[in-house]
């Protein structure tokens, strides 16, 4: 992990991420002191098998807990089963402790699904929230998260991000002692994985665009680095560079019309911006040093970046408007790897200091700076699109995992796989 995060400095071929075919797995490692007590009771089942094809409260249980702000209920300390309002008996539940109850029921349809739930404050008796949705077989466990995101932003006032996904990376060495590299997505719990790409070169950088419906990437087919976008959905891909020396980083503009990019075409590694349409570019920087790994604003207007130029790797602003460049970290011999939080409010960066690299936050209102991960060895942050977590990779007794903390740095998990090494964690946007 040291060497991806020296390798623009070093302008070696780096070797990363591909993937076993399992699910990613989530370990809660620290949670909040005084989580909200939650029950959410198993669904009722309307159809002619004899079980739901998924467990809808179990999902949204789960999910619950991992975000380290609830404590659900275990199904086994529940004293009834209610499916409906007129049969929940809340003072049982006040005895069990539980604040919050979510209820609900699954039928079977000629069409799908219908999934309906309720949300109930048991304190007051009443009911915070109810929907129904239809959905198909395939689609129950989103529908699941979706239900998980009114819950959170319906107790916390805070929209959730269940229902959103994640792009990884993984190296799995094969028998031959060759390496297997896989670009996939999965779902924000690390279920339902799919692959986006495989191929026997390095794959890296991967990037949502805003819509959540592509992503860009760079691959070194053909022993070259070359950036290429993808359709998540129907897999067409498109190479959008092929320049001499190296092509990387890309990074999507807000409105994604243009992608921000690392380019040594004209010598040294600069900053360059892309318009998609016109394939025109844009030169951002100029410098003798090397500048990479641009981050955009949400507002479009400024891009953060790393830069050698003060001798060692540091975070710089560059200004669209009006061309100007501020350096913004001053604390430790490494700050890289930076991304924005939806609100533009913080940043997310790899702090490295006496060959220890963790991430930090920093509030771009006053300059302070926060540590939120343990190291020794972390990178590639990427918030979620909530901003109230940030996803990043890390190693794990001598195994490349992914792990998230929220950004007080109080609440944190680890996702494994059962084979291979994850690397560079994007978590996507609101999907749309």
């Amino acid at each position: 992990m040291i060497q991806q995060m020296r390798y623009w400095w070093g302008l070696a071929l780096l070797v990363l991420s591909g993937m076993a075919q399992a699910a990613l797995t989530i370990e809660i490692t620290q949670g909040v002191e005084g989580a909200l007590p939650v029950a959410v009771v198993p669904f009722a089942w309307q159809g002619p098998e004899t079980e739901a094809p998924t467990d809808i409260a179990a999902v949204v249980s789960a999910d619950l807990q991992r975000s380290g702000r609830f404590a659900p209920l275990p199904v086994e300390d529940m004293l009834g089963r209610p499916h409906e309002a007129r049969e929940i008996r809340f003072r049982d539940w006040r005895l069990l402790g539980s604040d919050s109850l979510v209820i609900g029921r699954v039928r079977a349809e000629a069409s799908g699904y219908v999934v309906q739930f309720q949300l109930f404050d048991v304190i007051r008796q009443t009911q915070l929230a109810g929907f129904s949705f239809r959905t198909s077989e395939r689609n129950l466990r989103h529908t699941a998260h979706q239900i998980s995101d009114l819950v959170y932003e319906t107790l916390l006032g805070t929209p959730g991000a269940f229902a959103t996904r994640i792009a990884y990376i993984t190296d799995t060495l094969k028998g031959d002692g060759r390496h297997r590299y896989e670009l996939k997505v999965a779902d924000a719990d690390g279920q339902n994985p799919q692959l986006i790409l495989r191929s026997s070169e390095p794959l890296m950088s991967p990037a949502w665009s805003p819509d959540g419906r592509r992503l860009a990437y760079v691959s070194f087919e053909g022993r070259r680095s070359s950036i290429y976008v993808q359709d998540v959905a129907t897999g067409q891909r498109e190479r959008m560079t092929t320049f001499p020396g190296l092509n990387g980083a890309p990074a999507w503009s807000p409105d994604g019309r243009r992608l921000a990019l690392v380019l040594s075409r004209d010598g040294n590694a600069e900053i360059y911006l892309l318009d998609l349409a016109s394939r025109k570019l844009q030169r951002v920087t100029h410098s003798y040093a090397i500048d990479t790994e641009p981050a955009w604003s949400p507002d479009g207007r400024q891009i953060v970046f790393t830069s050698d130029r003060g001798g060692r790797p540091q975070l710089y602003r560059y200004g669209l408007d009006d061309r100007s460049i501020e350096r913004l970290t001053f604390e430790g011999n490494y700050n890289a790897r930076a991304c924005y939080s939806p609100d533009g409010h913080l940043l997310a960066f790899v702090h490295g200091e006496k060959g220890r690299y963790r991430i930090a936050i920093m509030d771009l209102s006053n300059g302070g700076m926060q540590l939120v991960s343990d190291g020794p060895l972390d990178e590639s942050p990427s918030f979620a699109p909530n901003g109230s977590m940030v996803i990043y990779a890390t190693e794990y007794r001598g195994r490349g995992v992914l792990a998230a903390v929220s950004v007080d740095g109080r609440v944190r998990q680890r996702l494994g796989l059962q084979g291979g090494d994850a690397r560079e964690p994007r978590w996507s946007p609101y999907l749309q």
